[in-house]
C-alpha cells in the first residue's frame, strides 16, 4: 500500500530511506538456511526491538513518495520515523550484532610505547622492564636450564648496551635533582627502577650466570653513594654572612639553615616517593650529619676565639639537637643512633676554654658588684628604702648573673655537671660579701645600721637561690655557701640585737628577786622591749620576723640563765608554787608579747612552763618523770642545768637532787627533733 501524500517526521522524509528489509532478510535468510536445503528451509521472522517510553508515530499505509512516486514496504517499523536516519542506523548496527551477521568491534588499543618515548616521559620503571625483556631475550641461556643462544648479535647487544647507559644515566640524574625540583612521579619510577634491578642482580647470581659488563650492578650503593655526593654538594654551597657575624659563624650559620630546608624537604615530598622499609629520612640526615660533623672538626682545628668557641659549642649542643628533635622530623629521624658530631679530643678543649672565660665573666662581674655596694656604703649614703625597708640590689644581681650563666653552660656544653663548676668560685665571693660586712659592723659609721638591714634582705635572698635551685650547685659548694650566709645572718642579728640587751640590762636585773616573786616584775623588762623594737624596723617582713624570732629567744635564754643562776631561794612548798606561777605567767606573757611582733618562736614558751612544773612539784618521783620529760623534748637540757634547777628547791636533799640528776642519764638523746635552747644557756 502507498500514502496518498508525502509524510515528513522529525525533518526526515520517508522518501529518501532506501528499502533496506529486504537484503536484511536474504541475509539472515543465507545465515540461517540449512545446507543442502535452498528451497525448503524454515523462513526467518525477523522481530524489531520494542523501545520502552517511546511513542510511535502512526504512518498511513499505502502513502505515494512525493519523489519517486513508488510504495513503501510494508514491514518497516514504525519506530524509525520518530529517531530519524541517525537512529535509524544505530539500532541497524545492533541489529545485526544480534544475529551475528556482523560482529561489532571495538576501537583497536593504542600501540604500547617504545622504550624511547618511556625514557623521553621519565617512566623509568617501564623502560627498565622493557630492556629487561630484551636483556633476557638475549641472554636466556643465563636464567634457565636452556642452552644459550650460539651467536648474540653484536647489533642487537649494543643497542642493548646504549639504551642502558642511556636509562642509567636518566635515573642517576633524577636522583642528582631530587633536592632542587622534585619530580614525584619521575622520582617514584627510579626508585621501581633500581628496586627491579636489585631483583635482576640477584636472579644472575642465583642461576649463576655472568652479567654482561656494561650492565650496572649494585644500584643501592649507587644510589647512596649518589645522594651522599648531592648532599655535600649542597653544604659546600657558599653561606650569606649576615651582619656582625664571623666567618666561622657564617658557615655553620649556612649549615644549620641548609640542613633544615633539606631535611623538611624530604620529610615532605621525597619520603613518599621511598618504601617505608629504605627509611629515606634517616638515611639524608645520616648524610648531612657526617658532612656537618667533618666540617665542624676542620674548624675546631683552627684555634677559635672565646665568641666563636662559644657559638661553635652553643651550635652543637643546644641548636642542631633541637633542630631534629622538631615535630616534622622526629618522628622518621632517630638523633640517638648519630655518632657526635664532635669527637672528646676536640671537644674538651673547646668547653674548658668556654667555662674558663665564663668564670673569668663571673668573677669580674661579682667583684664590680661588691665594689659599688662598698662605695655607696665609703660615701655614707644609705641603701634605698622600697615600702619602708631598705633593699640592696646585689643579691639580685649576683643572683641573675649565677643563674643565667650556669642555665647557659648547661646548655652551651651539653653536661650541667660542667655547667656546675663554674659556681665553684661563689664560696669565694660570698666570703668577700661577708668581709665586706664585716667591715660595715666594724667601724659603725651611721649608715651602718642601714646597710646591716638591707644585707639581711640579700642573705634570704641567697639562702632562698640556693634552697630552689640546687641543682646549679655541687652539693659541697652549697653547703660551704649556706654556712657562710648563716654566719652572715647571725653577726647581722648580734649587731641589731645587742644595743637592745644593753638596754635592757636594767630591767633583767629586777627579774628573781624577793621583790619578783611577790609580784611579777616582768612588765618592766616588756615595756623596755616595747621601746627598742621600732629601732630593729627597716629590714624586710620575712627577715624583721626572724630578727624579732631571734630576739624571744634571746629574751627567754637570758630569763632562764637569771633563773638557774640561783639568786632565788625558794625555802618550803608556798614559795615554790609561787615561783612555778610566776614561770608560767612570764612564759605566757613572753609568747603574747612577742606574737603581737611577728615572732613563730612560741615553743620557747614550752621551755620555761616544764621548768617551773619542776618549781611546783614536791614528789620526788614526780619531779624525777618531769626533769626525764624536760630532757626528752630538749636533748640539750644538761646535768648542770638540773642541779642548777634543783638548787632552788631547799627542800630536796643532796641525795635526792643526786638521784633526779641520775635520771636524765638514762634518757636517750635525739638531737635532731628538737631545736636547741639550754646550749644557749650557761651556767656554773
Amino acid at each position: 500500500m502507498r500514502s496518498d501524500s508525502p509524510q515528513k517526521h522529525d525533518g526526515f522524509k520517508w522518501s529518501t530511506l532506501v528499502p533496506w528489509s529486504n537484503p536484511i532478510r536474504k541475509a539472515a535468510a543465507a545465515e540461517t538456511k540449512p545446507p543442502g536445503n535452498a528451497a525448503g528451509g524454515p523462513k526467518l521472522k525477523l522481530k524489531f526491538p520494542k523501545v520502552r517510553g517511546l511513542k510511535t508515530p502512526q504512518v498511513r499505509r499505502n502513502s505515494t513518495c512525493a519523489t519517486d512516486k513508488q510504495t513503501e514496504p510494508q514491514d518497516i517499523p514504525d519506530f524509525i520515523g520518530a529517531f530519524g536516519q541517525k537512529h535509524t542506523f544505530c539500532y541497524y548496527d545492533v541489529f545485526l550484532q544480534r544475529l551475528h551477521l556482523k560482529p561489532f568491534s571495538a576501537p583497536p588499543p593504542p600501540p604500547p610505547l617504545t622504550f624511547e618515548q618511556h625514557l623521553s616521559a621519565l617512566h623509568l620503571s617501564e623502560a627498565g622492564r622493557l630492556l629487561l625483556a630484551r636483556e633476557e631475550r638475549l641472554f636466556v641461556g643465563s636464567f634457565d636450564d636452556k642452552p644459550p643462544p650460539l651467536e648474540v648479535p653484536a647489533g642487537d647487544v649494543n643497542a642493548l648496551a646504549a639504551d642502558r647507559q642511556a636509562l642509567e644515566e636518566a635515573v642517576l640524574q633524577t636522583l642528582r635533582v631530587s633536592l632542587d625540583q622534585v619530580d614525584a612521579d619521575a622520582l617514584k619510577s627510579a626508585v621501581m627502577f633500581m628496586q627491579q634491578e636489585d631483583e635482576c642482580d640477584k636472579a644472575w647470581e642465583r642461576y649463576g650466570g655472568m652479567a654482561p659488563p656494561w650492565r650496572l650492578r649494585g644500584w643501592r650503593q649507587l644510589h647512596d653513594e649518589t645522594l651522599r655526593s648531592l648532599v655535600e654538594e649542597r653544604m659546600d654551597a657558599p653561606p650569606t654572612p649576615s651582619t656582625g657575624q664571623s666567618s666561622i659563624q657564617a658557615d655553620v650559620h649556612g649549615m644549620g639553615r641548609r640542613l633544615r630546608r633539606d631535611l623538611l624537604l624530604v620529610a615532605e615530598r621525597v619520603k613518599p616517593c621511598y618504601p617505608s622499609h629504605l627509611a629515606i629520612c634517616q638515611l639524608y640526615a645520616t648524610w648531612y650529619h657526617q658532612c656537618i660533623s667533618a666540617r665542624l672538626r676542620r674548624l675546631a682545628d683552627f684555634g677559635l676565639d672565646d665568641r666563636d668557641c662559644t657559638f661553635l659549642l652553643r651550635w652543637v649542643n643546644d641548636y642542631y639537637p633541637q633542630l631534629l628533635q622538631e615535630p616534622q622530623l622526629a618522628a622518621d629521624i632517630d638523633a640517638k643512633v648519630l655518632q657526635d658530631l664532635l669527637p672528646e679530643n676536640l671537644l674538651s678543649p673547646l668547653q674548658e676554654q668556654y667555662l674558663s672565660h665564663q668564670q673569668r665573666e663571673l668573677t669580674t662581674y661579682v667583684g664590680r658588684v661588691l665594689d659599688q655596694a662598698h662605695e655607696t656604703w665609703t660615701k655614707g649614703e644609705e641603701p634605698p628604702e622600697e615600702d619602708g625597708c631598705f633593699v640592696s640590689p646585689t643579691a639580685y644581681d649576683i643572683i641573675q648573673m649565677v643563674n643565667g650563666i650556669v642555665n647557659a653552660a648547661a646548655k652551651v656544653v651539653g653536661d650541667p655537671r660542667k655547667a656546675q663548676n663554674l659556681t665553684r668560685q661563689l664560696p669565694d665571693l660570698l666570703h668577700r660579701f661577708r668581709t665586706f660586712q664585716a667591715e660595715v659592723i666594724k667601724r659603725n659609721k651611721a649608715n651602718s645600721a642601714a646597710f646591716v638591714k638591707a644585707n639581711l634582705g640579700c642573705v634570704a635572698q641567697f639562702r632562698h637561690f640556693l634552697s630552689t635551685q640546687s641543682r646549679l650547685f655541687p652539693e659541697e659548694v652549697r653547703q660551704g655557701c649556706l654556712s657562710i650566709l648563716s654566719d652572715m645572718k647571725q653577726s647581722a642579728h648580734d649587731y641589731l640585737l645587742t644595743p637592745v640587751h644593753r638596754n635592757l640590762k636594767s630591767r633583767y636585773r629586777k627579774l628573781f628577786s624577793q621583790e619578783w616573786l611577790k609580784k611579777s616584775t616582768l612588765e618592766l623588762l616588756l615595756s623596755g622591749l616595747e621601746d627598742e623594737i621600732p629601732q630593729l624596723r627597716g629590714s624586710t617582713e620575712s627577715c624583721h620576723r626572724e630578727l624579732l624570732g631571734q630576739l624571744h629567744q634571746e629574751v627567754s635564754v637570758e630569763y632562764a640563765r637569771r633563773l638557774l643562776k640561783g639568786e632565788l631561794k625558794l625555802k618550803d612548798k608556798r614559795q615554790q608554787q609561787q615561783a612555778a606561777d610566776n614561770v608560767e605567767d612570764d612564759a605566757r606573757a613572753l609568747r603574747d608579747f612577742f606574737a603581737r611582733h611577728s615572732s613563730e618562736e612560741a615553743w620557747l614558751q614550752e621551755a620555761l612552763s616544764m621548768m617551773a612544773e619542776v618549781l611546783k612539784l614536791q614528789d620526788l618521783p614526780a619531779i624525777q618523770f618531769q626533769v626525764a620529760s624536760l630532757g626528752s623534748s630538749f636533748p640539750d637540757f644538761s646535768e648542770k642545768h638540773v642541779m642548777s634547777l634543783l638548787k632552788l628547791k631547799c627542800s630536796l636533799t643532796k641525795e635526792d637532787k643526786m638521784n633526779v640528776q641520775a635520771v636524765l642519764a638514762e634518757i636517750p638523746k635525739d638531737c635532731g627533733r628538737s631545736r636547741p635552747f639550754f646550749s644557749f644557756v650557761l651556767v656554773k
